[in-house]
């Protein structure tokens, strides 16, 4: 049976609703070679972005993708800490983020090494927290992807063809997802298990039509942070596509960030549900597709 591989457990599809399937709950920008990235208190964190999470859930919110891979401040002894106290489960990442957010260690490492890492932490724990890996997290530039991303990619490929996982990446252009899917595909694993994030910011439309009919989560995760029409011109076209099986929606928000004072100010993970979701409805998109768009295809899209 397929599970989403959560902070809390195992997670079926009968134990979980609506699902964000790209959000943060702690991310820091800063790059690795600055002292303090990704430092910050446990229980400062937890006291910014329980109420957030409380919002979310009051609002049918049951299950968050944290999309925070290493490069960016992951933290997953925070996450899972925020996790117990809220009761929401959260599905959290190895992998490694793009240039210049490769860490040392990552840049040297051979692609084996990054394979072995990445099927340990999908397999095993991470860390030490004992929180497992539930997908593979990267990214790629946006002119291309360079040598090391090519290697984060071919491992990652490898070791996501050995357990089943999801790869998500952060892929501004169409034409870079295109060679990604070239690349997972010579490593010998399927297309169907790859997420293009942040496929609204390819302005060519067409371009998410043809990822999508290779088979290729197309994602939709800045709602709230683009114009309403944009984001409702995207997911109609692919709903008249017939393409409703292959799209994720979320906001790409939150979060605490330890270089701001006191972790800043997030943003709610409730847009979706308060305003979005509406205006799905008052444009026409049934219940069984506004279900299949923040139900039925998150959790496919994730679980193993």
């Amino acid at each position: 049976m397929a599970s989403l591989i959560t902070t809390l457990g195992l997670k079926s599809q009968a134990d979980v609703g609506l699902i964000l399937p790209h959000e943060h709950v702690f991310v820091d920008l800063r790059t690795p070679d600055q002292p303090d990235q990704g430092q910050a208190e446990v229980d400062q964190v937890v006291a910014l972005m329980a109420p957030q999470i409380a919002q979310a859930q009051a609002a049918g919110v049951t299950a968050i993708v944290e999309c925070s891979p290493v490069g960016v401040g992951r933290r997953v002894d925070i996450l899972k800490a925020v996790s117990e106290a809220t009761g929401l489960p959260l599905v959290v990442p190895t992998g490694v983020y793009r240039e210049p957010w490769i860490p040392h260690w990552a840049q040297v490492a051979g692609e084996d090494e990054l394979r072995a890492w990445m099927v340990a932490e999908l397999t095993g724990d991470i860390e030490g927290t004992g929180v497992q890996a539930g997908f593979i997290k990267l990214s790629a530039g946006d002119d291309g992807l360079t040598a090391c991303e090519t290697k984060i990619l071919r491992a990652a490929a490898r070791a996501a063809a050995s357990v089943g996982a999801t790869i998500a990446s952060h892929t501004i252009r169409g034409s870079v997802v295109r060679d990604q899917l070239d690349i997972i595909e010579r490593c010998g694993y399927t297309v169907e298990r790859f997420v293009w994030v942040h496929a609204s910011a390819e302005q060519d439309i067409a371009l998410n039509l043809e990822i999508a009919r290779r088979g290729a989560w197309v994602e939709y995760d800045w709602i709230g942070g683009e114009p309403e029409s944009v984001s409702l011109e995207r997911v109609l076209s692919m709903l008249d596509a017939g393409l409703v099986d292959r799209v994720l929606l979320s906001q790409d928000r939150g979060f605490y960030d330890p270089a701001q004072p006191g972790g800043g100010v997030p943003r709610p993970y409730t847009y979706l549900c308060d305003v979005f979701i509406p205006v799905l409805r008052a444009a026409g998109v049934d219940e069984s597709a506004i279900n299949q768009l923040t139900c039925v295809n998150p959790f496919r899209a994730f679980a193993r």
